[in-house]
């Protein structure tokens, strides 16, 4: 009876832990570019603007795209209550990053999802601002809005293109649970400030949340909202896009999409408006899956600064060898005009980093291609 009680307390053991073992998941994405950036600047560092530098970099770069490693899994403690978990970890496939760093954390959270009450995540979680972004179809070299990439932060490109939210540590987000099967999904979060202060008033935790609407009908919608969490010194951003995918209504593969936003810097007196703009079409007379794309970002006020606006084009393609294995080709150029601010570039000879204050004009053209690889 012992060794039947004991066998028995095994195989239960053996089958919660299959049912506890994580989903391994990951993806690999590098391209080869070749890109050119200029800056026509005018120092700002002397009286008089004295000094005027016409800067012209080309090469080829190898480079890692949102590459990433994740575990992710759920575990039942009740009838309608579960244990969910995610750590994910970016990770550079071409070089281990300016600051040899090999991981970098991206969504990690430890939560609860309950039918009744909704899904708690508590961690590293990105702004739910970020939920809203059903627009942008860049891909490779020219997805730059946010610094996603694990040591790709702070390139010219990013520094001319409208402000993301950011992952934010020490934060806890609810999803709402459906509701009479509502085609909308309501997320709120908070990102605790966890500084000592004497006053209360001094912290500077933030909050957000965003709503989207996605009835299966080939139209989205949402609205998003971020304070004091995406934006270092403090501000707000307010974000609302649609889509529409008019192969559900007529006979043209085409999806298109629109984003507005505007950010408020606590720190500038201007306020950064964004706009992006997209259409993807999927083409029939390929063996697999393929599609091609073109985007136009405009931003005005760059980072708050007023009169640093910048234009930003790219036409792309896709092809999926398999569900999982996905070819990539893109061309893009952005153009900015720069009348003041702190401009944050990449020196491509030798991938350091240097701040210019300057003001003039800012270009960058790259074309380029890649190879995008799932598990």
């Amino acid at each position: 009876m012992k060794k039947l009680l004991l066998a028995s307390a095994i195989a239960t053991l053996s089958v919660s832990t299959v049912q506890a073992a994580p989903t391994v998941y990951g993806k690999a994405f590098v391209t080869a570019n070749y890109v050119n950036a200029e800056l026509d600047r005018q120092s700002m560092d002397l009286p008089n603007d004295a000094i005027y530098v016409n800067e012209d970099n080309d090469s080829v770069q190898v480079s890692s795209h949102s590459s990433r490693l994740g575990f992710k899994g759920s575990e039942a403690i009740t009838a309608n209550t579960e244990v969910i978990y995610q750590l994910e970890y970016g990770i550079k496939i071409d070089d281990s990053g300016s600051d040899n760093i090999g991981f970098k954390s991206r969504d990690t959270y430890l939560g609860l999802n309950n039918e009744k009450f909704g899904q708690f995540r508590f961690g590293r979680n990105y702004s739910v601002s970020d939920y809203i972004n059903n627009v942008t179809v860049n891909e490779g070299y020219w997805d730059n809005i946010g610094a996603s990439s694990l040591g790709d932060s702070n390139t010219l490109t990013e520094a001319l293109t409208l402000t993301d939210g950011e992952r934010i540590n020490n934060s806890i987000v609810w999803i709402a649970p459906k509701y009479n099967d509502l085609p909308v999904e309501l997320a709120l979060q908070y990102g605790a400030d966890e500084s000592f202060v004497s006053d209360s008033d001094d912290r500077d935790s933030g909050f957000g949340a965003s709503l989207m609407f996605d009835p299966g009908t080939g139209f989205t919608a949402g609205i998003g909202y971020d304070k004091d969490m995406s934006i270092s010194d403090g501000g707000e951003i307010l974000r609302g896009s649609a889509s529409v995918d008019l192969g559900k209504y007529m006979a043209y593969p085409v999806t298109l999409g629109a984003l507005y936003q505007q950010v408020d810097f606590d720190d500038s007196n201007d306020e950064e408006k964004g706009l992006v703009v997209s259409a993807e079409m999927g083409l029939t007379n390929f063996a697999r899956p393929a599609s091609v794309y073109l985007q136009y970002d405009k931003t005005e006020n760059l980072a708050g600064l007023g009169g640093n606006d910048s234009d930003q084009i790219v036409l792309g393609g896709k092809y999926e060898f398999k569900d999982n294995m996905i070819a990539h080709a893109y061309i893009g150029k952005n153009s900015a005009d720069l009348e003041n601010g702190l401009l944050v570039v990449r020196n491509y000879d030798d991938n350091t980093i240097s701040e210019v204050d300057a003001r003039g004009d800012a270009d960058v053209f790259a074309i380029g291609g890649g190879l995008e690889y799932k598990f």
